[in-house]
């Protein structure tokens, strides 16, 4: 059999598929829940380990950068040696280095082995959609690809909390550690039932295009690096010479990926995404989005442990409103409205992310008698702004997917996701360096005008993220494809 064929019996004779599934589930959750269980035990981390207050974002954003850039380079590798293979590498991967970021003795080396569990989770997750596709067919691929939301939104909902618990109960003292080692047993769970997946690989075997993918690493890090634990307002000639210098090399990597395409070559994002007037505007709107959601989630955390004193399991568990009206809000949209609706259901999401971000300002703003207190009223501002998340999300995806040729859906996916963690390691960057370069350890009143400004940060992104699904569904509606009903 040679390398271009499809290495699986019929998909409507394999029996084992929905074992299988659940496998691809677990990976996919396991790294989300990674990333929301690290988030909440981030300031324990830096209590341990010491070193700069900086590190704490960095603990997130090592993992996102890797994860964003090389997404891509991952569906690509799945598509030449094999997705179930990759994914298999993959998990194993993610597996040995939580384990070694559990053991981690320094700041330095768990920052190090952050970016290696993104590059794995980058192996893992781009594979997911292609292997369902070759163990179901007919409708039982709808039933398959559907049973993803869910998944990830129960992910959502019991990551903090999860963080909160794990790094709380200080099992057999590991503290903080427990949040990486909880990711040993779920990749051994999916290990074990990785056999029961079928062999699958593209038809057409493409090129790899690692210039391009060093080209976006070197050029995102240049971005992003200076932003990280800086006063954004007193960045240095060095520090706007490095973004001018990330900005430069975006620039060239846009050229190589047009020559590319010109030379019928595969390039790393794929041009014709392009001509469609409307995919751009999503670009930019998912990445303001996730910068805001992400960023969003940081600054509470860091306020709550950092300024007002609160314990990991307390942070953990004052995110659950957001969690849980995140998970209720997107079954509800994707399941009822969005179909009747369309792009309104994405309009409303913002509107109401941006009445829970304001109710934030308002909760903290009426704290300043008590800056040092626990914000209850918080935690309904926090149930708002997850609806908000959840409401906008499906909407967003299936307005931003449906004009596109079906043989672009697998690109355009590929880099919406990727986007989705770039803008999360920006909202991290700008967000957490505006809080953190405004407050004051010293002085918890400090602590809650950061948190504000913050926030008032986060609404001027919404802002975007609402000027440029405006501008989405205004191309959509002029004639691809109709979704901006």
């Amino acid at each position: 059999m040679t390398a271009e064929r499809v290495l699986t019996p019929a998909p409507t004779a394999y029996r084992w598929r929905w074992p299988a599934l659940a496998a691809l589930l677990l990976g996919e959750a396991m790294n989300l829940l990674d990333a929301t269980i690290v988030q909440v035990a981030a300031p324990a981390i830096h209590s341990d380990l010491g070193g700069s207050v900086s590190d704490i974002q960095w603990f997130t954003t090592a993992y996102t950068l890797p994860f964003a850039v090389l997404l891509i380079t991952g569906g690509r590798l799945g598509d030449i040696a094999g997705r179930k293979r990759l994914f298999v590498i993959g998990v194993t991967g993610f597996m040995l280095v939580s384990a070694a970021c559990a053991v981690a003795p320094s700041v330095g080396l768990l920052i190090a082995f952050r970016v290696v569990q993104g590059g794995a989770a980058a192996v893992i997750i781009p594979q997911t959609i292609g292997l369902i596709k070759a163990m179901f067919t007919g409708p039982e691929v709808a039933k398959a690809l559907g049973s993803i939301g869910p998944v990830m939104g129960l992910a959502a909902v019991c990551g903090p909390v999860l963080g909160g618990v794990l790094t709380h109960a200080d099992l057999f003292g590991s503290s903080w550690r427990a949040a990486f080692l909880v990711n040993v047993p779920l990749s051994l769970v999916v290990l074990a039932l990785s056999p029961r997946l079928l062999e699958n690989r593209a038809p057409k075997r493409p090129t790899l295009d690692l210039t391009g993918t060093l080209l976006a690493m070197a050029g995102i890090g240049l971005v992003v690096h200076p932003l990280i634990g800086a006063d954004l307002a007193a960045l240095s000639g060095w520090s706007w010479g490095a973004v001018a210098a990330g900005l430069c090399l975006m620039t060239v990597f846009a050229v190589h990926q047009r020559r590319l395409a010109v030379a019928g070559r595969n390039p790393l994002v794929e041009p014709s995404l392009f001509a469609h007037r409307g995919f751009p505007a999503a670009l930019v709107a998912s990445t303001s989005f996730f910068a805001v959601t992400n960023g969003l989630l940081t600054v509470v955390v860091l306020q709550l442990q950092l300024g007002a004193g609160v314990g990991v399991l307390q942070a953990g568990l004052t995110l659950a409103p957001w969690s849980v009206g995140l998970a209720i809000a997107s079954w509800i949209a994707g399941a009822h409205l969005v179909g009747r609706y369309g792009r309104r259901v994405m309009s409303l999401g913002l509107a109401v992310l941006s009445a829970g971000a304001l109710s934030a300002v308002a909760v903290y703003r009426g704290t300043d008698a008590h800056p040092g207190s626990y914000p209850t009223p918080l935690l309904f501002a926090l149930g708002v702004v997850g609806v908000g998340v959840g409401l906008f999300t499906p909407a967003f995806f299936t307005i931003a997917l449906k004009p596109l040729r079906p043989q672009e859906i697998g690109s355009a996916a590929g880099l919406l996701n990727a986007v989705q963690q770039l803008g999360a390691t920006l909202g991290v960057a700008v967000l957490g360096s505006v809080y953190l370069g405004n407050a004051d350890s010293g002085d918890a009143a400090a602590g809650m005008r950061a948190v504000q400004l913050a926030i008032w940060g986060a609404v001027g992104l919404l802002a975007v993220s609402f000027g440029s699904s405006r501008m989405m569904v205004d191309a959509s509606a002029s004639g691809e494809g109709g979704a901006g009903r």
